[in-house]
């Protein structure tokens, strides 16, 4: 198919039902609820009804201006209406395929494809997106693009058929509706009530619904008193804001599944999930570098786990977060699953981690030692310059013993070891992540220490790679044992620059061995 094409000619129809919701509010406000149309309240509406019909606009003019082929060699795509764009992606540099369908495509059948080849991790580039297709065509050009014995792709078909590579070799996990507990502890509950309540209470005054004074003569507030008020506040937006998680990761998560299936280059990981918005992410098996989970300081009594693996081609930044393989759940289901993808017999998440010494402990609480002082000598300042009263001095009585507590947490959560495959780390105060990284995935080795570390006798070691964040540290390690553990981590890596003498050089080293 070496000829030029357009998406598909229904997102037209759908920019004319977007265009038409996004009036009918204003329109009902004003014939219906009898509302002035001079008066401010019905501005939002008419902005609501601008803003939607602008952007269907534009989207006609992108569908206009925009054009794609795929050819046995290259993928492109010519788009831009003041400035044009051509770009191309060769075929066998792909390393994802994702489909996703929001609402408004999936009434209208369509599909978003998402051609992916490593670009955007490295350059901040964003991948190649076909918005929108039929859902045929996108089924067609996604298993082609991702099975090697396709050269040519013919779109229009109307067959269905499916190829071989949507067969799932292994189900690793489906969706879990009990996993809901592990989504609604969380603080964005009060971000998502007060969005939400925001929005109902100036929808509702627009059609002349006073909501918060319906709120406010509930109670007798006076009786009441401030705290609690916001005992009360607290606890409804608490729960308010979950009952919205809870719905989110219903809509989010549903029909989850995560499975191995056939590729052009192996065996893919696969992701499919989403009820409104659902969403397919294909990651190649030969690209995983490791994997890591991690748990959130205030849910770790519960726990509540997230868990990805170490890819490259992948973009670790992007909100949809396509190196995420499970939905936010418990650890002993994330340790098994991350285990079983990774495919090694012993699962290396059991590995028992070895301890750091207390040295690093006396760093944490010097550091917590030090940051109280620094409070004390702030909040002393601005009592005596009397932007503060006194008093406020005494909040440091309740920031120390917390400072303190989070450097005993933090020190608990060290840990690491090297296994024949992997370099196993685990550190992190406000989210503990375990860190299993392939020693023959890392191709630099850093090794520091700050002025407090080397009174300590404590050293970092930084093992980075291709894959991931690029780099991940092992932070707080005997000074004696680090430079061993940098040789395990990367065989071979180092020998050049060892001689065999009992002295070890405190220097960096940095070296880049080539992948």
């Amino acid at each position: 198919m070496n000829q030029w094409h357009r998406l598909s000619s229904r997102i037209i129809w759908v920019d004319l039902a977007i265009s038409i919701l996004s009036i009918l509010p204003a329109v009902l406000a004003i014939w219906l609820f009898d509302v002035d149309s001079s008066q401010g309240q019905i501005w939002p509406l008419i902005g609501l009804a601008v803003f939607g019909v602008a952007g269907a606009y534009f989207d006609a003019l992108r569908w206009a201006f925009t054009r794609f082929r795929i050819t046995p060699s290259h993928v492109e795509l010519k788009t831009g209406i003041v400035f044009r764009q051509h770009r191309s992606i060769k075929r066998d540099r792909i390393r994802s395929v994702d489909v996703e369908t929001k609402l408004r495509h999936r009434v209208a059948r369509m599909r978003v494809v998402t051609i992916g080849a490593g670009q955007q991790a490295a350059a901040g580039e964003s991948a190649l997106a076909l918005d929108a297709l039929s859902a045929e065509d996108a089924q067609e050009l996604q298993h082609a693009l991702l099975d090697e014995a396709n050269d040519e792709v013919e779109l229009g078909g109307q067959n269905g058929q499916l190829s071989h590579g949507d067969e799932p070799l292994r189900v690793f996990a489906r969706f879990e509706p009990s996993w809901v507990i592990y989504n609604i502890f969380n603080i964005w509950a009060y971000v998502f009530a007060l969005g939400l309540g925001w929005g109902a209470i100036w929808l509702l005054s627009t059609v002349g619904i006073d909501l918060y004074g319906f709120a406010v003569g509930l109670l007798d507030w006076d009786s009441i008193g401030w705290a609690g008020t916001a005992l009360i506040v607290l606890a409804g937006a608490g729960i308010f804001g979950a009952f919205g998680l809870a719905v989110t990761y219903f809509l989010e998560n549903w029909n989850f599944e995560l499975a191995r299936v056939r590729g052009r280059d192996g065996t893919m990981l696969r992701t499919r999930k989403g009820l409104l918005t659902t969403r397919e992410v294909n990651r190649a098996e030969n690209r995983f570098r490791g994997a890591q989970i991690s748990q959130p300081v205030l849910w770790r009594w519960m726990g509540t786990t997230d868990t990805s693996v170490l890819t490259t081609g992948l973009d670790v930044y992007s909100m949809n977060e396509p190196a995420a393989i499970l939905p936010r759940g418990p650890l002993r289901r994330a340790t098994e699953v991350a285990g079983q993808v990774l495919g090694d017999p012993h699962n290396p998440f059991h590995t028992e981690l070895a301890a750091h010494p207390r040295a690093a402990l006396r760093r944490r609480l010097w550091w917590a030692t030090g940051l109280a002082a620094l409070l004390v000598a702030v909040l002393f300042w601005l009592a005596h310059t009397g932007v503060l009263p006194d008093e406020a001095i005494w909040a440091v009585g309740a920031f120390w013993p917390v400072a303190i507590l989070a450097a005993v947490v933090a020190y608990r959560a060290l840990g690491h070891t090297i296994t024949d495959r992997y370099v196993i780390t685990r550190s992190g105060l406000f989210s503990r992540a375990t860190t299993v990284l392939q020693r023959s995935a890392v191709s630099t080795i850093v090794i520091r220490e700050s002025v407090l570390q080397r009174r300590l006798g404590l050293q970092t070691v930084s093992t980075m790679t291709a894959a991931g964040h690029g780099g991940y540290d092992t932070p707080d390690i005997s000074r004696d044992e680090s430079l061993q553990f940098a040789v395990q981590a990367a065989p071979g890596l180092l020998d050049p620059f060892l001689v065999p003498t009992e002295l070890v050089p405190t220097e960096i080293v940095d070296t880049t061995r080539e992948t």
